[in-house]
């Protein structure tokens, strides 16, 4: 099993580390961090978090209020510590499991940029730490500076029907710190649902992202989205 271990965001510090165990050699004091996306069942109110990493996780306790105020297909990043094996017929990897924290993850579509949004979408520098897809989404370590105001991150694209043969979906990710002038290394993790690339008769799409980095420099990232 693997997991991600120790995360930097939005202030508080973690560290990215890969780690193996055994299924049965479970501890009360081992503590595993990794993204995930909630499932809620409406009818019977049971809920599990479906990890990157294909893992499920069956919650039995916690220790964060904040799983509560969570809707189905949240996305999260979650600490837990696994209490035992839930057995299924195809043998996947299901563990129940204590919440020892969730963090809700901004998670968004794309959108469709007009002059009437220009300003609330704003161009504001922000530098990319990290990137990477899973299924139809698309996350970004950013890193900026801020100080005690509420910053919009947003992915946005021009108006219109995605045509392949005109080459890669350009994509722009915008940054609006709303005129925050604080000092104040920040970092989050944000996701956003490719969806809206799905092209009918196609098995994928190909996209560019473009973002205003500091010192003038500009970020780009050539990427495929696969369905």
């Amino acid at each position: 099993m693997k997991k991600l271990l120790i995360f930097l965001m939005m202030g508080a510090l973690f560290s990215l580390t890969g780690c193996d165990m055994d299924d049965d050699d479970y501890s009360l004091h081992d503590a595993w961090v990794g993204f995930g996306l909630v499932q809620k069942d409406a009818e019977s109110d049971s809920y599990q978090i479906v990890m990157d990493d294909n893992e499920v996780l069956f919650p039995v306790s916690t220790n964060d209020y904040m799983w509560y105020e969570l809707k189905n297909n949240d996305r999260v990043l979650v600490n837990f510590t696994i209490v035992g094996n839930k057995k299924n017929d195809n043998h996947d990897e299901y563990y129940y499991v204590t919440l020892n924290s969730v963090k809700k993850i901004l998670y968004k579509g794309i959108l469709d940029i007009t002059p009437a949004k220009e300003d609330s979408i704003g161009n504001d520098p922000v530098k990319v730490k990290d990137k990477w897809i899973k299924g139809n989404m698309l996350n970004f370590e950013l890193k900026y500076y801020g100080g005690n105001k509420v910053h919009y991150i947003n992915l946005v694209k021009q108006p219109g029907a995605i045509n392949p043969a005109n080459g890669p979906v350009v994509l722009e990710l915008r940054h609006n710190n709303k005129d925050d002038n604080g000092n104040i290394p920040m970092s989050a993790v944000v996701t956003f649902d490719l969806s809206a690339l799905k092209v009918q008769g196609k098995t994928s799409t190909a996209f560019k992202v473009v973002a205003k980095d500091f010192d003038d420099k500009t970020f780009e990232y050539t990427g495929e989205y696969k369905y």
